[in-house]
């Protein structure tokens, strides 16, 4: 996964978790450290620190500028925030980290990928289809 799309699934992750009683308290630490270091970059960026706060509660609407947030501070590059995200996915879902399901690479160029559960997605390439 790249790390971007690592970090925008980890928030989500960790903020859904942490909304649940049932959280356990490693899930509710590493999301808020996670926080906290994504935070950290937007400091001074009051913008940025909007539409964190808006992903925790409406992440189809605030991704994007969360997404726009995070390349423009680096986030993406950060060692201890990528480190942070895995570690957060690892305990908020172990399941899924075990089986590989966040380590999704790409080497090159991509056109139309899909990462998440059951997705649908129908993708053109050359002349859109014509609409009758």
């Amino acid at each position: 996964m790249d790390p971007l799309s690592l970090i925008l699934t980890a928030l989500v992750a960790g903020a859904t978790a942490a909304a649940k009683e049932t959280a356990t308290a490693a899930v509710k630490d590493a999301y808020q450290g996670l926080k906290t270091l994504v935070l950290n970059k937007f400091s001074g960026k009051p913008e940025a620190e909007t539409a964190l706060s808006g992903y925790e509660k409406k992440p189809e609407i605030w991704k994007e500028p969360v997404k726009d947030a995070l390349a423009g501070t680096a986030a993406d590059k950060d060692e201890e925030i990528i480190k942070a995200a895995q570690a957060l996915l690892a305990k908020a879902d172990p399941q899924g980290h075990a089986q590989g399901k966040y380590n999704v690479q790409f080497a090159g160029p991509v056109y139309g990928a899909t990462i998440g559960d059951q997705n649908a997605v129908t993708n053109y390439f050359g002349d859109s289809p014509k609409r009758p």
